[in-house]
């Protein structure tokens, strides 16, 4: 990665739950293409810990953090159902800390998800939606091979506005 680090990309465990839930607050604020804004990020300490169990046995979902001195820099994760009839989607999310965009982070993660989605022998396809004015995420994403599937209208109110959101899918 350009001008990173000893960046350290690993699964996400129980113990990471109140370090995740704090930095999901603090990045909500730091941008527009959340889907929560600063100190949004309601949950019990305890839920989540169990949400990030729950999570990790799965085998066609991952939660994948990305720190610097054990301090958390990018969340990185796939959720898919357990169900028989849409277990072959995973549905991706990704946030990274503002200081720390632009250096290569966001394709990392994005390429270790491809990887480990193509390995897991589950996931066939990776959706994700991001806000339409988010070009820079989806010039990345179109790079990596995600289509463009569809436009939700005014699906998010941000500062007065609203905005659609772009619905992404990479078949696998």
């Amino acid at each position: 990665m350009r001008n990173l680090n000893n960046v350290y990309i690993r699964k996400a465990t129980s113990d990471d739950a109140q370090n995740m839930i704090d930095f999901y607050n603090v990045v909500g604020g730091e941008s527009d293409y959340l889907s929560f804004g600063a100190n949004e990020f309601k949950r019990e300490l305890k839920d989540y810990k169990d949400y990030i169990t729950a999570t990790s046995q799965e085998p066609n979902s991952i939660m994948l953090l990305a720190t610097i001195d054990s301090k958390i820099i990018g969340i990185a994760t796939i959720n898919s159902s357990q169900k028989e009839r849409t277990k072959h989607v995973g549905t991706l999310g990704i946030v990274v800390s503002k200081k720390y965009t632009g250096m290569g982070l966001g394709t990392a993660l994005m390429n270790e998800f491809v990887m480990w989605a193509r390995q897991n022998g589950i996931t066939k396809k990776i959706s994700l939606v991001t806000n339409e004015n988010n070009t820079k995420a989806i010039d990345l994403y179109k790079k990596l091979g995600f289509e463009k599937e569809g436009l939700l209208k005014k699906d998010n109110f941000i500062r007065g506005t609203y905005h659609n959101t772009v619905v992404m899918g990479l078949f696998l």
